[in-house]
């Protein structure tokens, strides 16, 4: 660590400009993530797949999503890198435009390839907003106020996953991503009036001699290393739940007993009107709590409650299973505790990178995890598959959390030398 690089600004309307852009930008980026999920099924079938063959909808769909969390993992270490190196808000708007220009464009897809392609960039524009914009705020309020700060952020962004599963039950898929498209663009206009962090700015200009953006920085320091591994697996257990239980629903349903089996749509919308809840909550309580690490050790809890309440009481029924779905939601909306968290543990000259990469590579560890499903499910049965993957994430997550500093109240104007 150095000294100080430059004096905190208090809440102003440029600060308040800076935490709504961010907000919104979090919102249209959930939109976009959670959509294809809602969607999947109708725009296979348009794009040339039966829809009463279950297993070739299961592989494509799987396929497709695969394709999407590579763009987030290779976008994470390319907007995390620019972040610390180009700056906050380049990465903010430049993220927002890519997967704004790519939701367009798949609205206009007439094969599976041409939709795998575009789910790839799509991906790569998702990775940059929720890093960028949390580093941004993480920087520009006090300490004391930055929790709340990022927990607006995230509580109004999952609020898109709710808005996906909303429109893309009511409308034409195709005319779902023009929506989400035009969301996003229409958020450029907010550009003017949002400023840089007056923190970057000062390491920017300082004469220091420390790398800004190297990731070769997060692998050279066991101690950083340990952090930042620690960072990625609390965050896991989250994208568990919604890439393997709420996306695959259906198929997991219908495995479970169920006779009426969930739509997928719907599960994302109960999913994530508990996410927003969860995240307020989670959020909320580390202020209270004045923990990160309390704070997130009560939703990991929960979630390995909500997880087993999933396989025993919510096949009883369909209702059961909505609620439960609920549930799990409100169980892993500890999101925003998990980002503020990744924003505390490191210096600001390698703050964005870890920011943007880390919950990247949560969500792009859904790739790992449908793929070691989809092995489980030949081997020991589609429920048992997803149990053991489920087991795994929550024990992980919380040996990480363990071996996790805590960093609430921390004064984050430093560098990683």
């Amino acid at each position: 660590m150095s000294q100080p690089t430059s004096p905190r600004p208090s809440l102003d309307r440029g600060v308040a400009l800076a935490v709504l852009v961010a907000a919104l930008g979090y919102f249209v980026d959930i939109y976009d993530l959670i959509l294809f999920g809602v969607v999947r099924k109708p725009s296979l079938a348009a794009l040339g797949v039966d829809p009463a063959d279950s297993a070739a909808m299961l592989a494509q769909g799987e396929r497709l999503l695969n394709f999407q969390m590579t763009g987030l993992l290779l976008g994470g270490i390319l907007w995390g890198v620019l972040g610390d190196k180009r700056g906050r808000l380049s990465v903010l708007f430049g993220s927002i435009i890519t997967y704004s220009l790519a939701n367009l464009a798949n609205g206009f897809v007439q094969d599976l390839d041409q939709y795998a392609a575009l789910r790839l960039i799509a991906g790569i524009g998702l990775a940059g907003e929720l890093g960028a914009g949390i580093t941004l705020v993480s920087e520009i309020l006090h300490r004391d106020r930055r929790g709340w700060g990022t927990t607006i952020v995230a509580t109004v962004g999952i609020c898109g996953g709710v808005v996906a599963a909303l429109v893309g039950d009511a409308v034409a898929w195709r005319t779902a991503y023009f929506i989400g498209g035009g969301m996003g663009l229409a958020l450029l206009a907010l550009r003017v009036g949002v400023r840089e962090s007056p923190m970057f700015a000062a390491v920017r200009r300082a004469e220091h001699g420390a790398a800004r953006g190297d990731l070769r920085a997060l692998f050279s320091s066991a101690t950083r290393l340990r952090r930042y591994l620690s960072v990625i697996l609390v965050g896991v257990p989250i994208w568990y739940v919604v890439g393997i239980l709420i996306f695959f629903s259906p198929e997991l349903g219908g495995a479970l007993g169920m006779t009426v089996k969930p739509v997928t749509g719907r599960a994302l919308l109960y999913c994530y009107a508990g996410l927003a809840f969860g995240d307020l909550a989670s959020g909320a309580l580390s202020q209270l709590l004045r923990s990160r690490k309390k704070a997130l050790a009560v939703f990991l809890t929960l979630t390995a409650v909500s997880v087993a309440l999933y396989f025993t009481v919510a096949p009883r029924s369909l209702t059961a299973f909505y609620a439960t779905c609920t549930m799990l939601g409100v169980s892993t909306g500890y999101w925003a505790v998990f980002i503020t968290t990744a924003a505390e543990q490191f210096g600001t000259n390698l703050r964005a990178t870890v920011t943007t990469t880390a919950p990247n590579f949560v969500r792009g560890a859904v790739v790992p995890m449908s793929l070691s499903y989809k092995q489980l499910r030949g081997e020991v049965g589609v429920v048992e598959g997803a149990i053991v993957i489920g087991a795994v994430a929550v024990v992980l997550g919380g040996l990480a959390l363990w071996l996790l500093d805590e960093t609430y109240g921390k004064d984050l104007d430093y560098i990683e030398s």
